[in-house]
């Protein structure tokens, strides 16, 4: 991401809430922990994103949700250079990132990737998850992003 602020965005972008069904609603507050969770059928044990009412694999209605480990690998990558919402003008260029969870049967999530925009990097490369905390008004949301995990070890962050 460009760095703009103390967020990995500039703020003024449309704050994120849970479903008015309350499917994704563990997901949120299990991110507000700094932990990833994901859902998982209780009868067949297939994983599946985003989050639903019925199994995907066998059709059955009982899905609940697991923790996962935090990270994943790069399975798909979109440079951003022109904004889709105007707060985002002076943040562009940003990554967004199709993250393949091999802890979650391979289930894929989307998220911006922090640090350089412009840092090279593959498909395939691993990643983990960062948690942002916002605060906004009376509402408290944590967003989950990717990093780099090679980032540690002298690829520059923003």
């Amino acid at each position: 991401m460009s760095g703009v602020g103390r967020y990995a965005l500039p703020e003024g972008l449309p704050v994120p809430v849970p479903s008015r069904d309350g499917l994704d609603l563990p997901f949120w507050e299990a991110c507000r922990r700094h932990e990833l969770w994901v859902q998982r059928c209780r009868e067949c044990g297939a994983w599946q994103w985003g989050p639903e009412i019925i199994c995907h694999q066998c059709r059955r209605f009982t899905m609940g949700w697991e923790q996962v480990e935090p990270n994943g690998r790069i399975y798909s990558w979109e440079r951003v250079w022109h904004p889709v919402h105007r707060s985002l003008t002076d943040a562009c260029p940003y990554v967004v990132l199709l993250v393949e969870l091999p802890d979650a049967g391979g289930v894929r999530m989307v998220g911006n990737l922090v640090g350089d925009p412009l840092a090279p990097f593959a498909i395939g490369e691993p990643v983990e998850a960062v948690f942002e905390d916002h605060e906004v008004g009376e509402r408290a949301y944590t967003l989950v992003h990717w990093k780099l995990v090679s980032s540690a070890a002298g690829r520059p962050e923003s």
